[in-house]
């Protein structure tokens, strides 16, 4: 194996110069407005590819993606706790060249890949029955902890300079597969119904709990959850279970928030998320990321099938920008011009950019895009 530079997951983290102000966001991203274009880069390189491209003559500037010019939001977080608080120290139990295998703070027993990833994925989970998430419970209760710390000040920073305010939720998909994995909680919704409530009951009870509190002292304008519930197939939950059981803990908390002055719900899910579409926007939801083409997520589809009820962010393939300069042309003419027009879009590419995505084809899906965009917004005018 090649030795890499860049190996942690905070090595990946890019610098995109973000100066667009919270109300012009805001406005955007929910069809109030639409005097510009945003177009951004999500998430940088996968693990392996800054060492391609600096072999291709990559500047340093463009390895921190300096060199490139976006247009998008600047944002702050509140740092509240609404998630997991606690539990041991992470601790290795085993190291080889190839991986590392190590204990977290669930109680997990986690193994990262050395080299191919920056996510370890767990080995196993604490969570089989009802006595298993009473133990575990208090980890997810609400207590006064949650909120220490000099949050409102740090929220009140990030509105005087400009930024829109961001809280987050523990995912209602990905916080039962975090602790019991994808196979065990899809039964779980069938076999144990009552187990999947009563973990979804304390987070909505902590969450609710903490922004209520937040909320009443500062705005929050977009509440942000992770899911990460598809592959290509499709969602691993259906309208059912979104609408029976994730949906009573996203509005609780969304509606409150909501009346509040909060204006997005931005959930974070790869694959194939079609058939919830529609579960998860009665659920709140009004704004989605990534948009897999790969998956069958094709922004102009669903903005033709949805309108107005969900923004999203992202939507580019990203690995068209392996193939001819005509196939990179045919993707962002497809994309963008309907997405420069109706606004409620962020363009970027749909996630972490591929190892093999020549440099060059970088550069001229950047090029290209802007070229687009300045087109389209030019014809509007």
């Amino acid at each position: 194996m090649a030795q890499l530079k860049w190996t942690r997951h905070q090595d990946l983290a890019i610098e995109r110069g973000c100066s667009v102000r919270r109300e012009e966001y805001l406005d955007h991203m929910t069809f109030q407005a639409n005097d510009r274009a945003l177009f951004t880069e999500i998430f940088g390189p996968l693990i392996g590819l800054k060492e391609e491209w600096e072999a291709q003559g990559a500047t340093e500037d463009e390895l921190s993606f300096r060199a490139f010019r976006y247009r998008c939001p600047m944002m702050g977080g509140i740092p509240v706790s609404t998630g997991w608080r606690g539990g041991s120290e992470h601790e290795v139990l085993e190291e080889t060249d190839a991986h590392t295998i190590y204990r977290d703070a669930m109680g997990r027993r986690m193994k990262l890949p050395k080299g191919r990833a920056t996510l370890a994925l767990p080995l196993d989970y604490p969570v089989r029955s009802m006595d298993d998430w009473l133990r575990i419970k208090p980890h997810f209760e609400f207590t006064e902890e949650r909120l220490a710390g000099d949050w409102e000040a740090v929220a009140l920073g990030h509105l005087e300079a400009g930024r829109a305010t961001v809280a987050g939720i523990p995912g209602g998909y990905d916080t039962p597969r975090q602790l019991m994995g994808d196979a065990a909680a899809c039964m779980t919704y069938h076999d144990d119904p009552e187990l999947m409530h009563a973990i979804l009951g304390t987070l909505s009870d902590t969450a609710y709990r903490v922004l209520e509190r937040v909320s009443a002292r500062v705005v929050i304008d977009q509440l942000s959850v992770h899911e990460d519930m598809a592959g290509k197939s499709g969602p691993l939950a259906g309208p059912a279970q979104v609408r029976e059981f994730i949906k009573p803990y996203y509005r609780k908390v969304w509606d409150m928030l909501r009346d509040r002055g909060t204006r997005l719900f931005d959930q974070d899910s790869d694959g194939d998320m079609n058939p919830v579409l529609e579960a998860f926007v009665e659920a709140g939801i009004n704004c989605m990321h990534p948009m897999e083409p790969a998956a069958g997520m094709d922004t102009v589809a669903i903005r033709e099938r949805l309108g107005n009820r969900l923004a999203f962010y992202g939507g580019l393939d990203k690995f068209v920008l392996q193939r001819t300069t005509a196939e990179i042309d045919a993707e962002l003419e497809y994309k963008i011009p309907p997405m420069v027009a109706s606004g409620g879009c962020m363009l970027a590419l749909d996630h972490r950019i591929p190892n093999g995505t020549p440099l060059e084809g970088y550069r001229y899906y950047h090029r290209k895009a802007w070229e687009i965009i300045e087109r389209e917004e030019a014809r509007r005018a």
